[in-house]
């Protein structure tokens, strides 16, 4: 069989696994993925190497380990092998679009070895206010309204009242009957992705190329699409709506059970998220199908992390645990001439992610990738056994500041069924039966399992280990002094401004 010519990488932000119909969710929020699957292979127990997406493109874009270089790096090194520049050295004709996530963008070095790179920050402010959401909309209370506050707080029922009916006359304050789910978006929708994409390739479908798309539909604050509502039924939810929702799930002042009212709504914007991603690939591969590119293209669509709604008391994706929800993503590939497709259950890291690919490709990987290709057995139906690392610096939410990124590390191991997870931070380590307890509420007793427990902690200090002497120190030099010539241009433009 002849290796495909073109390779389409889609990487969609806070997709988690069981919100893909593909792999078994009840919602229709992937129709079009769901059709495909029947010719692609599935993974079912496909796991990020870290979550958020500071933690987690690294093992996609460079298969390595986003702590490999140092805690204090972010993002990849200015010399670093990606599968974008190894294919660009091979010939291929590439470039990326990503919809304005400031982690993915050319300051931390994910233009590297693309032609054309569109990360649509245009300019603006790259930092987010806060890694795990949209603030609630609020404003600075009044005298009478502080020493309101002070006097209903000394009661604690009549603090928390007191802080519902502020919430919600700020809500009055700032409702706009005009506004809309449009003009509320953070980021640039999966339609004005694509658009890009399509024109770039109607302009290179003569040369082997690859296109990597980053699409945020999903991502907080969930503005969707209305027609992504209409498509899942939810047509009638407003603007304001919305707003409210999101707003309300924001809050840092109630507790997951007050919370939960508004959970079945912020869900079904988050899944209208994922229809309009789903909707434009759809879009996509019927123009591949027009450049006579479909039967020639390798398409693999992923996720960087997932999403939590109170699954574990907490809500978005702060690095503060390494749960299901938040690793296992959908992994979905497609390869011309094999339509038959497949599901594997064996755990699968996405730091294998990009030799796989490249595999298919028959293009070699490079020697410092740390991912291995499972092509061999992927296109043999045969299966694999493979220990999966996920990994984070705990806490860090916002990777802006340096100081951020220097705390204790979080590890997750798994391997089979069992998964073990080890908070450097409180000193404890947890180990479940994924098999027996799939939501990860009841961790065995230390006592149990103790061949497993030994094992997987013994992967642990091997992967650590292997993480300090394996460091590329020119590289981390690169890497620093890219990020304080930035920093440096930076503070002299406000000086000047």
């Amino acid at each position: 069989m002849a290796a495909p010519r073109a390779l389409v990488l889609i990487t969609i932000d806070c997709w988690r696994a069981d919100h893909a119909g593909f792999l078994g969710y009840r919602r229709p929020t992937t129709p079009f993925l769901d059709s495909l699957a029947s010719q692609s292979f599935v993974f079912h127990n496909a796991v990020a190497a870290g979550a958020p997406t500071y933690y987690s493109l690294p093992a996609i874009m460079a298969s390595r380990y986003a702590l490999a270089p140092g805690r204090d790096l972010l993002g990849l090194a200015p010399e670093e092998s990606t599968i974008a520049s190894v294919l660009q050295e091979s010939g291929f004709a590439t470039a990326a679009f990503s919809a304005a996530n400031p982690y993915l963008s050319a300051r931390f070095g994910y233009d590297r070895g693309f032609d054309v790179f569109r990360d649509f920050l245009d300019g603006g402010a790259l930092e987010f206010a806060r890694e795990q959401g949209a603030e609630p909309e609020t404003r600075s209370p009044s005298r009478a309204n502080q020493f309101l506050s002070k006097v209903c707080h000394r009661v604690a029922p009549l603090g928390a009242a007191y802080e519902e009916l502020y919430f919600r006359y700020c809500q009055k304050l700032n409702d706009r009957k005009s506004e809309s789910l449009d003009a509320l978006r953070r980021f640039p929708s999966a339609d004005i992705i694509v658009d890009h994409a399509i024109a770039w390739l109607a302009e290179n479908s003569g040369r082997p190329s690859f296109l990597w798309l980053h699409l945020m539909d999903p991502h907080a604050p969930y503005y969707p699409k209305p027609e992504a509502l209409e498509s899942m039924g939810d047509g009638k939810v407003t603007a304001a709506q919305a707003r409210y929702s999101n707003s309300y799930w924001a809050r840092g002042d109630l507790s997951p059970k007050r919370l939960t009212k508004k959970r079945e709504e912020v869900i079904a914007l988050y899944d209208a998220g994922v229809r309009w991603a789903d909707e434009q690939i759809r879009r996509l591969s019927e123009k591949l199908v027009d450049l006579n590119l479909w039967d020639k293209c390798a398409l693999a669509v992923t996720a960087d992390h997932g999403e939590e709604f109170l699954d574990h008391g907490g809500r978005f994706h702060p690095p503060l645990r390494l749960t299901e929800e938040l690793v296992r993503v959908p992994l979905l590939l497609r390869v011309p001439e094999f339509d038959r497709g497949a599901h594997f259950n064996q755990p699968l890291s996405l730091i294998d992610l990009a030799p796989t690919l490249l595999d298919i490709l028959e293009v070699p990987s490079p020697a410092d990738f740390r991912g291995r290709s499972c092509w061999s057995q992927v296109s043999e139906n045969r299966s694999w056994d493979r220990t999966v690392i996920t990994e984070c610096v705990r806490g860090c939410a916002n990777p802006y500041r340096r100081e951020n990124r220097l705390g204790p590390r979080l590890l997750a191991v798994r391997k089979g069924n069992h998964k073990l997870v080890v908070d450097f931070a409180a000193a404890e380590e947890q180990l479940f039966d994924l098999q027996s307890d799939p939501l990860e509420i009841a961790p065995l007793p230390l006592d149990t399992a103790k061949p497993v427990r030994r094992l997987l902690l013994e992967s642990a200090r091997k992967h650590v280990a292997e993480s300090h002497k394996s460091r590329d120190f020119e590289r981390r030099l690169s890497a620093q002094l890219r990020e304080l010539r930035l920093d440096w241009a930076h503070s002299t433009a406000n000086a000047l401004n």
